[in-house]
This record gives structure tokens, C-alpha cells and sequence, in this order.
């Protein structure tokens, strides 16, 4: 029946995974979340170089005119591109994952995100390669975000399917601490390569190197990768059941559409938080309000820390309370916070700022931490990796691709920093609904394979 809820048992009845794990010889789970965690923070790491490199230099090398912020528009649009392309990842290795297995899946996502990113450092700028220049960045942008859109979901279905009994949220959250540790080693690339070279050679050529450092990332990742085994659960799904269908996307539309847009919209607020924090306002900062780089990078980078040391304690709590009280919480502050949040760009004052950042950072961990598995645990087993990939994929082009675009539309009507509060919090208030919509998923049977 299209929507049934999920079967659920009792936490104590969960070793049914764990018997069959032992007999496929799993990996420990430590050890999967580690794999899971890695493959993430790369992906997030090549996208938050894109986006501070958007900010700083791009706009000028690739789409060079007379206007800033119509250079600025324009790289921005290669940003949001990637997540335009998200989707058709979700279908590729949604497919290779609900049919193939998760591990192969999240291999090949990893291999195609390590050659368009080192293909990004190597391009020739406008001025060497005239029209060529912005073409290639553009497809290379596009098969980033095919990328992006195989990694999530089958980095969270990898750790949670080898989680223990009752922990299942706190291993499927590992891999949400990917996107602001990738951010803080961005950072922790592009401060260093900034006061070493300049603002003046970063434009000229230094930020070609935090791109082409992320190829010694995906060769270490690989290897991780190929260390583990693969999901205990679908390889028991493969063994008791027919093969998942042809194209899963397609069957999760059909039959699930309810819980489809619902998952999409619980996750749509905690997305806009994250890319117009971490992403816009680090352009907006500056050239709008005249905000040194370093003091936005640094307010970013600390709210973004304290998210990282919040998230695995969330999750072990959502293990134990449930996914929805947890996740209410994080979006209703979220809906409070949005407005003052933005409004302290207006002070210009680092501290502020600062501290504004991480009590918002530290709110959408209480949004995000908890949807891996909850997002995850909204479907049956063969539509486990595409149903998971495309709610989260689709929230993140939503809410936070198309975010710096419309962030720069709104400011140029509106000339306040709390039209962005304004816009973060009517989205935060949608997933706020949605989440009311939903079902607790605490107790859904992971081992339920009827689609």
C-alpha cells in the first residue's frame, strides 16, 4: 500500500541484525562510520572550497564584467548548478545502490567527486581560454553534484545498517558531522593559503590549491572504503528476495509520495541554515557590510565546530528519546534564531557575529543530526538509498542551492541583512510543519524488505 507505515518492533528485538552481520562477516561498526564519515567530508570539503572560492575569486577569473555582483551572480550560478545535477546522482547511484550495494555505489561516488574537483584546480581562466574556461567549470560543477547526490544517502544507509541495537541514530550521524568538518578543513586550507599568498596571488593562482589538494583526500578515502564490507541488511535482502526494482526512484514516487515531499520539507529549513551561514554570508559579509573575510571565515568556522561537538550527543539522544522530539526542537529554535542570527552582521562586530553563528549552528544540529536516520527510516529496504538520497538531496538543492541565488536576489531589493533571517526562518518553519506531519521512526524495523 503506498505510505503504509513501517513495521516497527521493540529496540530489544534488534539483534536480528547483528546475527547476520556476524555470518556476512561485517566490518565493525567504528569502522564503517569511520568509512562513511570520510567519503562526506570530502564531498562537503570540494563544495565548501567552491563556495569560499565563489566568493573571492571565481566570479573575476571565469565571468569576468564590469559589475561585481553580476560576476559574483554569475559564479554563484555554477554553485547552484551542482545541486541542479544532485537529482540525476540520486538516480544513478540511488539505482547502483538499492540494486548493486551500497559500497559500490558510494566508490564510484567518490572516484567522479576526486576528478571534477582536481579538474576545477587545473582550468584555464577566462582570460587564457575565452568562452572554454566558464564551460568547463560548468560541467565540471554538474558532475560534482552527480556526484553529491550518490554520497549522502549511501554513506548514512552504510553506518546505520551496521549499527548496533538502539544506536542506529548515532551511527547514521556520523556521517552528518561530514559537511562542517569539510567546511573547517577548507578553512583550515584556505585561511593559511590566503595569508601566505594574498589577497592579490590567491586571485592569481593560489586557489587552485585547495582544489588540487583534495586528490590526496579521495586517495585515503578510497582506500578506507575498500576496507569495509558491504550493508549486513542488503546483503540479507539480496539473499531472502527478489532484486530491488529496475528503477527504484520511479517505485518510490508511485508508492510513497506522501512521505516523499514530507521528508524533503523536514529537511529544506536545516539547509538553508547551513549554505546561507556557511557559503552566502561569506560573500555577503564583505562586499555587502564591509566585514573583513577573516572575521566571517572565523565566525563560520567556530559556530560550525561547536555543531560538530553537539551532533553525535544529539543523535545518542535521539536514539533515546526519539528522532521527532529532538528534531521539533532544533527547528522551532531555528524559526525563533533566524532573524537575530542575520541581524548581528549589522553590528559588524566578530564577537557577535560569532557567537550568533554558533547558537544557530548549534540549532541546526538538533535539526540535521537526527535526520539521518530518521530520513532513512521513512522507507522499506530496496527504497532505502534512493528514498533517503532523495529527500536530502532534493531539501539541499531547495533550500540551500537555490539559497545564494535567492539571497542575492532578495538583497537587491531589500537592503538589510534580515530579509536573509526572514527567508531562513519561513523555510525552517516549513520543515517545522513537516515534521509534525511525520511519524516517530524511533522503532521501524530495519530489516522490514517489502517495498
Amino acid at each position: 500500500m503506498p505510505d503504509s507505515p513501517p513495521r516497527t518492533i521493540p529496540e530489544a528485538v534488534g539483534p536480528i541484525s547483528d546475527g547476520l552481520s556476524e555470518k556476512a562477516g561485517k566490518s565493525s561498526p567504528p569502522k564503517v562510520a569511520a568509512a562513511s564519515l570520510i567519503g562526506t567530508t570530502i564531498e562537503y570539503y570540494d563544495f565548501a572550497v567552491y563556495g569560499t572560492a565563489s566568493a573571492l575569486v571565481l566570479g573575476p577569473a571565469f565571468f569576468p564584467s564590469g559589475n561585481a555582483t553580476v560576476s559574483s551572480l554569475a559564479a554563484f550560478l555554477t554553485f547552484t548548478a551542482a545541486f541542479l545535477s544532485r537529482p540525476l546522482g540520486v538516480v544513478l547511484f540511488g539505482t547502483i545502490g538499492d540494486r548493486l550495494g551500497r559500497r559500490r555505489a558510494l566508490v564510484a561516488s567518490l572516484m567522479l567527486m576526486g576528478v571534477a574537483t582536481a579538474g576545477v584546480g587545473l582550468l584555464p581562466t577566462y582570460e587564457s581560454a575565452g568562452l572554454l574556461a566558464p564551460v568547463l567549470l560548468v560541467t565540471l560543477r554538474l558532475l560534482q553534484g552527480v556526484s553529491m547526490g550518490g554520497e549522502w544517502g549511501g554513506a548514512v544507509l552504510l553506518a546505520a545498517e551496521h549499527a548496533p541495537p538502539g544506536r542506529r541514530a548515532l551511527y547514521a550521524a556520523v556521517p552528518n558531522v561530514g559537511p562542517s568538518l569539510g567546511f573547517l578543513l577548507s578553512s583550515a586550507v584556505i585561511l593559511p593559503t590566503l595569508h601566505y599568498a594574498g589577497r592579490d596571488g590567491f586571485a592569481e593562482g593560489a586557489w587552485r590549491i585547495p582544489f588540487l589538494l583534495s586528490t590526496v583526500l579521495v586517495v585515503i578515502g578510497l582506500w578506507v572504503r575498500s576496507t569495509v564490507s558491504e550493508s549486513p541488511l542488503f546483503t540479507a535482502q539480496q539473499r531472502t528476495r527478489a532484486p530491488a526494482s529496475r528503477f527504484p526512484l520511479g517505485t518510490l514516487v508511485t508508492r510513497h509520495p506522501r512521505r516523499l515531499l514530507l521528508g524533503i520539507g523536514a529537511a529544506i529549513g536545516g539547509s538553508a541554515v547551513y549554505y546561507l551561514t556557511i557559503v552566502y554570508s561569506l560573500s555577503y559579509g564583505p562586499k555587502e557590510l564591509g566585514i573583513p573575510q577573516n572575521t566571517m571565515l572565523t565566525a563560520a568556522s567556530i559556530g560550525a565546530g561547536a555543531g560538530i561537538l553537539l551532533t553525535l550527543p544529539v543523535a545518542r539522544l535521539a536514539d533515546r528519546i526519539g528522532r521527532r522530539p529532538v528534531m521539533l526542537t532544533g527547528a522551532a529554535g531555528s524559526v525563533l534564531w533566524a532573524v537575530p542570527m542575520y541581524a548581528s552582521l549589522s553590528t559588524r562586530d566578530g564577537v557577535v557575529i560569532t557567537g550568533a553563528y554558533t547558537v544557530g549552528l548549534l540549532l541546526l544540529a538538533l535539526m540535521f543530526s537526527p535526520a539521518a536516520a530518521f530520513l532513512a527510516e521513512l522507507f522499506p529496504g530496496p527504497l532505502r538509498y534512493s528514498g533517503a538520497s532523495t529527500t536530502f538531496i532534493l531539501a539541499n538543492t531547495l533550500g540551500g542551492g537555490l539559497a545564494p541565488l535567492t539571497a542575492t536576489w532578495l538583497h537587491s531589493h531589500w537592503d538589510s541583512p534580515l530579509v536573509l533571517g526572514f527567508y531562513t526562518g519561513a523555510l525552517c518553519l516549513v520543515s517545522l510543519l513537516c515534521l509534525l506531519a511525520l511519524p516517530e521512526t524511533r522503532d521501524v524495523d530495519f530489516d522490514d524488505f517489502d517495498a
